[in-house]
Parts: C-alpha cells; sequence; structure tokens
C-alpha cells in the first residue's frame, strides 16, 4: 500500500451521553467514508467524555458502543480507532483505545500516562503495555492524550514497526501550543505519520480547542483543524515515509549501547 486516505474526527463530547455522542460519531464516520477515508480516528473517550462520577457505570456500556462501531465499520469499510472507557472483571476502569477493522476489533490499548493533574489516577487504572495493531491499512501505534508527553512511548512503537500513530485526545486550552509542538516532533524524531483526533467545546470549566491534526513523517501538517466540529482528511504517501527513513536512518543510528532501549 502507497497511498492511504485517513481521518481525523472532531466533535463536542456531551458528558454521560452515550446514545447522543455515537450517533455523533456514526454520522461523522459515515461522511468521512464517503470521502473515501480508510481509517479514522475518533477523540478520546468520544462516548462518554470524563464523567467521573459516573464512569464506572459509564464503561458497562462500551461492549454495546463497540458492537454498533464494529457494525458500521464493516458497512462502511473503515478502520476505526478511538478512546472508550472500560471495565474489566475486577471491577477496575481503564482509558482504551479501540481498533476496529472492518468489523472486526483488532486489538486495544489501556492508557499508561495518567493525567494526575486532572485527578484522572483517582478513576482509572493506567495500562502496563505499548501496542502496535497490524490492521488492514498497516501497523498502527496507539497512544492517548497525556501519552503524547513522553517520547519513549512513541519510540517504543516506532522500535516495534509503527507505521502511523493514532493519538485520540481531550486535550483543553491553555496547551494548544504543546500540543502543536509534540504532534511534530513524535512525528519527526519516529519518522511516522500521526492522526490526532482533539475534541472540541467546553464541558463544565474546561474548554477544549480542537485544532485535530495529520501529520507525516517529515512534521509536514497535511490538515488541521479550527475550533468548531469537523472532519479532517488526508492522504498518506507511504513511499515518502519508506525513502526518507532510508535517506535518514535514525533508527538504526541509535545508541542503545548509551541509553538503552524503550
Amino acid at each position: 500500500m502507497e497511498q492511504l486516505s485517513c481521518a481525523a474526527i472532531q466533535f463536542n463530547i456531551t458528558p454521560g451521553y452515550i446514545d447522543g455522542n455515537l450517533d455523533k460519531a456514526l454520522c461523522a464516520l459515515r461522511r468521512v467514508a464517503e470521502q473515501g477515508a480508510e481509517l479514522a480516528v475518533l477523540p478520546e473517550m468520544w462516548s462518554s467524555g470524563y464523567d467521573y462520577r459516573n464512569l464506572a457505570a459509564l464503561a458497562q456500556e462500551t461492549p454495546r458502543v463497540l458492537e454498533r462501531l464494529c457494525k458500521e465499520a464493516e458497512q462502511l469499510q473503515l478502520v476505526i480507532v478511538g478512546s472508550l472507557p472500560e471495565a474489566d472483571n475486577n471491577g477496575l476502569t481503564y482509558n482504551s483505545s479501540y481498533v476496529v477493522d472492518r468489523g472486526v476489533l483488532k486489538g486495544s490499548y489501556r492508557k499508561l500516562h495518567l493525567f494526575s493533574a486532572m485527578h484522572e489516577d483517582r478513576y482509572l487504572t493506567q495500562g502496563n503495555q505499548a501496542v502496535v495493531v497490524d490492521s488492514s491499512v498497516g501497523k498502527l501505534g496507539l497512544a492517548i492524550c497525556y501519552d503524547l508527553r513522553f517520547p519513549e512511548l512513541f519510540r517504543k512503537l516506532a522500535l516495534a514497526g509503527a507505521e502511523i500513530v493514532c493519538l485520540p485526545a481531550e486535550w483543553p486550552k491553555p496547551r494548544q501550543e504543546h500540543w502543536n509542538i509534540l504532534l511534530r516532533a513524535r512525528a519527526i524524531e519516529n519518522q511516522l505519520f500521526v492522526v490526532a483526533a482533539n475534541c472540541c467545546g467546553i464541558q463544565g470549566k474546561l474548554d477544549f480547542f480542537g485544532c485535530s491534526q495529520l501529520i507525516s513523517p517529515l512534521g509536514r501538517v497535511l490538515a488541521i483543524a479550527a475550533e468548531e466540529e469537523t472532519e479532517l482528511v488526508s492522504e498518506f504517501d507511504f513511499s515518502e515515509m519508506l525513502e526518507y527513513r532510508k535517506r535518514i536512518d535514525i533508527l538504526n543510528d541509535r545508541r542503545a549501547d548509551i541509553y538503552g532501549t524503550p
């Protein structure tokens, strides 16, 4: 595969309103599929938002949401990535990103880095594994929001063969400049594509700026959103990525003997 059409979906998540958020996401997925998208990334906790007090109960609805998403992905022939609350058999709740590949649940990733400044660690359990999913559109590295601040994770994903990192997020003002810089840095330093889907709008005291982006391995911003609800679609050129990696062999030139392997 040399060319791939990818999408980032940005919308205002209504905390706790699963059916409304699901309807909004499905409508957006249909629109990007009509534009030819083969991979679509939804925001972080897109079904529920950070409704902390009800998060455990909302996580019980995630299997139903995933079932509906699988049906839509099969019908649209899409690979869909997005973060949802996950309940395990021990009563713990995770922030988990799922990969639905044309109707099949191919893999999932539990957020490694919980944002203690917003008390995520009080309500959620951190994951313990980096994940790359071998999908029908390529090798997808998974990360979620605050993970963006930890370059070690992205390097580990690159070393594991990731070609595209899918990053659902709820990244609020006033840290937009950090978002812009770090997205490009993660793409450049690991020579891979990044699809970052942020939410937008106001949730309680938080104002989300959107600014979802699709970024090339050379750090070019191929598409960028403003603050309103929207969908971005752009083409990824894998031959460009392979040529860049061949010309500047960052991963092979690493000094793991000095600073180790993530």
